[in-house]
């Protein structure tokens, strides 16, 4: 019998967290080459520490002739981060920084295992387990606490970058504990922020006056009591912050990237892998697929796993499991999942239509629990697929 009344914690990390930083670098560069040759296969790894931003990974172009004009961009596409992110400290700054760029092109080995050829379907770029996840406890069908994690450092955000809270700065991380009754949430048990700030004589009672307002905005009504605690920065000062204060790399935020630990990794970072990477393309199927099972009111709660071989192109295995709250058998669903959408990495590129620059804005909070969006992002948010599986059921 699953647990009804409980309390589950979840965190986020603002854009200005060092290894958001790196996030934002390494799908920037994506975008940036995706815009160029939709089908370009890229890796790419970001590290930043003070002063310092080295950029690795591996690049592949229908023209390699061409990856040496396109490497001369990377060092303004990394600064352009920065700057959007708001770094303009003594020890991270968008003009003064040190960056440098290793990237090279793809290993010949890996393309041969994923390029289509006359005698086969494109193949996955690598092996892997990707999970999906959605639940009704939120509009979004999302976990509630990973999904108001997020809100809250969006809503800081927006509030510093547009003048509104000068002596906030980039660097900030949020963690809520929501409490379930009868297995829905209904308050918050307790509140942690800590955020990056401008003057040192700042205290932790002058940061909570500056934030209380928002994060209240943001959190449903009632939800915050007499009972719920509060920890603003409790370790007191917080003004060096970003790489500076912590070094950054890509894709050590796996779960503030997904469900917040509410629900399964296939332990596979996102950040800066073109979507023939089924790491990232697979894992945004498998939640469009999970999510719509929800909208589709099959179940209150969905989890599709999906796993893949390098160079094969159908998935292994496909499982769903409903948590014991759907009106159909999880296995049902499984039988449905491959005649509403086709899995292997070129139809879910195309199903999704993932060859486009869309991943810079996917670097921070959160890869899922988002709007789609005119021109294709978060497509794998969207809820067309409703009517599909109830037919194929």
């Amino acid at each position: 019998m699953t647990r009804q009344n409980y309390i589950f914690t979840s965190e986020s990390v603002s854009e200005g967290h060092p290894d958001k930083v790196c996030d934002r670098i390494s799908d920037a560069v994506l975008d940036a080459f995706l815009a160029e040759e939709p089908e370009a296969r890229v890796a790419c790894e970001t590290f930043a520490t003070t002063n310092r931003v080295v950029i690795g990974g591996e690049v592949g172009l229908s023209d390699q002739s061409k990856l040496t004009e396109y490497m001369g961009r990377i060092d303004g596409i990394a600064r352009d981060c920065i700057k959007d992110i708001g770094y303009e400290q003594d020890k991270f700054h968008w003009k003064t920084v040190e960056i440098t760029n290793l990237l090279h092109e793809q290993s010949a080995h890996i393309a041969q295992g994923v390029d289509a050829a006359d005698n086969k379907d494109e193949g996955a770029g690598d092996q892997g387990i990707m999970f999906g996840y959605a639940t009704n406890e939120t509009d979004a069908l999302m976990p509630a606490p990973i999904q108001f994690s997020h809100a809250i450092l969006r809503r800081l955000t927006e509030a510093r970058k547009s003048g509104a809270e000068p002596t906030l700065r980039p660097d900030a991380k949020s963690q809520i504990s929501v409490r379930y009754e009868n297995g829905k949430p209904v308050g918050v048990s307790s509140i942690v922020l800590s955020t990056q700030h401008a003057e040192e004589d700042q205290t932790s009672d002058h940061i909570r006056d500056i934030v209380e307002p928002y994060i209240r905005e943001v959190l449903p009504e009632g939800w915050i009591t007499r009972e719920t605690q509060w920890w603003v920065n409790p370790t007191g000062k917080f003004v060096i912050g970003g790489p500076d204060g912590d070094a950054g790399l890509t894709g050590r935020k796996i779960i503030v990237d997904t469900y917040g630990g509410a629900a399964p990794h296939g332990g596979g970072a996102f950040s800066g892998k073109d979507p023939t990477k089924v790491d990232r393309s697979a894992a945004y199927a498998a939640r469009y697929l999970a999510k719509n099972v929800v909208a589709a009111g099959l179940a209150e709660r969905c989890t599709i796993q999906l796993s893949y071989a390098i160079g094969v192109s159908h998935p292994l295995s496909i499982y769903a499991d409903l948590h014991g709250t759907g009106d159909i058998e999880a296995a049902a669903i499984e039988l449905a999942i491959p005649q509403v959408m086709d899995l292997t990495p070129r139809g879910i590129r195309t199903h999704l239509s993932l060859n486009r620059p869309i991943y810079s804005r996917t670097a921070a909070y959160g890869h899922f629990g988002r709007e789609p969006e005119a021109d294709g992002g978060f497509s794998w948010e969207k809820t067309d697929l409703v009517e599909a599986l109830k037919a194929a059921l």
